[in-house]
């Protein structure tokens, strides 16, 4: 009775493939995976458990994935040049709420990035801090808004002491004052974590800063932004044996249980290519992400951060409110096959969430697919005929993108 409503279903995800090959994608938290990854997808492995850890499963049959889960974990560790890497979680929030649960009790004070300063909504009230506090204390920024004021916080931690800073955002120019504030975080017991899942790629690459190295405790991570693998996250940390134990905890039995095997085996591939073509990759894109910014710069756009080269990473800001603002700009640029997304502003309302002045742009899925600085000159016109001359331009995007199909960087 349902056979025509499942061949439906084939036919919406053929549409989707079809669409999105014609569009120039620029959501900044998307990549897209290898032909080999993808390949290797819907196997077995997408029926089946594993519990616990590799050799120590709670579940029989496990040799195959006990090896495969072994080798990522190994491998994330001399990517990342860390002790501990736990590649159980599901997402990057998962692997935040994992750590979240470990450390941050009750009526504890957390120091976060606020919304509008780029924070992500699982720092907040609203999303995975807010389960285990309502404590939450913004960092205060330097007036340009793109970065954290160490003066004012190390004034402001006078007062109070935060069991937790977190680190790391959702829009994500510039690094963190990781250095600067680590060594009071060590004296006074504060357990300084960094959410790197919007620049975990460009880490890996050695394009960003090094947070672990830095002085961070606890780097967590999505493996789909600039890390171009699966969907999942991971935990990497230098912590001791035993303080590493709490986090293997929050992590199994307290965020998942089974960790969707498919989508491990898939990032265990995705890793390799990593560790093959991530430095070229990384490096690609944050010079694609700075080329991109100063040619909309110069086509008359409002691009955040222009004082300090505009973005260190593969994420663009732009200011919208003079052209209609970031949900018009962004429903206008999909209704050209350009796709980004609305964001808030340093210091803007939080209120204005749903009616935000910015947009947020991210390089790396393009840079992926082969594009390079003149191709980011290409595009920035594209920006500047639609959204300034009002021009329908989907056309030309549609046969500009056809020459961009083939995912680089892979062994594909």
């Amino acid at each position: 009775m349902y056979e025509r409503n499942a061949s439906h279903i084939e036919s919406l995800v053929r549409d989707q493939n079809d669409w999105r090959g014609g569009c120039i994608n620029l959501i900044a938290s998307e990549n897209v995976t290898s032909r080999r990854v993808r390949g290797i997808m819907g196997s077995d492995f997408a029926h089946r458990y594993a519990e616990g850890h590799p050799g120590e499963r709670y579940y029989q049959g496990t040799e195959i994935i006990d090896e495969i889960e072994s080798d990522l974990k190994q491998h994330m560790k001399s990517l990342f040049r860390c002790k501990h890497a736990d590649v159980r979680p599901i997402s990057g929030t998962i692997a935040n709420d994992a750590v979240f649960s470990r450390y941050i009790r009750p009526g504890d004070i957390v120091m976060v990035n606020s919304t509008p300063a780029g924070g992500h909504i699982s720092h907040h009230k609203a999303g995975s801090v807010g389960k285990y506090t309502r404590n939450i204390v913004n960092f205060p920024l330097t007036p340009d808004g793109w970065h954290i004021d160490v003066d004012h916080t190390l004034d402001l931690l006078k007062s109070f002491d935060p069991r937790v800073m977190i680190m790391g955002k959702s829009l994500f120019l510039f690094p963190e004052p990781v250095k600067e504030l680590a060594p009071y975080c060590r004296k006074k017991g504060i357990h300084l974590l960094y959410d790197a899942a919007h620049v975990l790629g460009l880490v890996a690459g050695g394009q960003f800063q090094d947070p672990l190295a830095e002085g961070a405790a606890i780097v967590t991570g999505s493996t789909h932004k600039t890390f171009y693998g699966s969907q999942r996250g991971v935990i990497l940390s230098n912590l001791d044996d035993e303080e590493w134990r709490k986090i293997d905890k929050g992590a199994f039995p307290g965020s998942s249980s089974n960790h969707h095997l498919e989508t491990l085996v898939a990032l265990t591939f995705a890793t390799y290519e990593m560790l093959e073509f991530g430095a070229e990759y990384a490096r690609q894109v944050v010079n694609n992400a700075k080329h991109f910014a100063r040619k909309l710069f110069d086509s008359g756009f409002k691009v955040q951060g222009e004082q300090f080269g505009f973005t260190e990473t593969h994420q663009v800001a732009i200011d919208m409110s003079d052209l209609g603002g970031g949900e018009s700009a962004a429903r206008n640029l999909k209704d050209n096959r350009i796709i980004v997304n609305m964001n808030l502003l340093p210091f803007e309302p939080l209120d204005h969430a749903t009616s935000a002045s910015g947009i947020r742009l991210g390089v790396q899925e393009m840079t992926r697919v082969g594009m390079k600085e003149p191709e980011m000159e290409r595009i920035a016109e594209l920006f500047k005929r639609c959204l300034m001359d009002k021009k329908f331009v989907g056309d030309e995007v549609k046969e500009f993108r056809a020459k961009f199909q083939e995912v680089g960087y892979s062994f594909d």
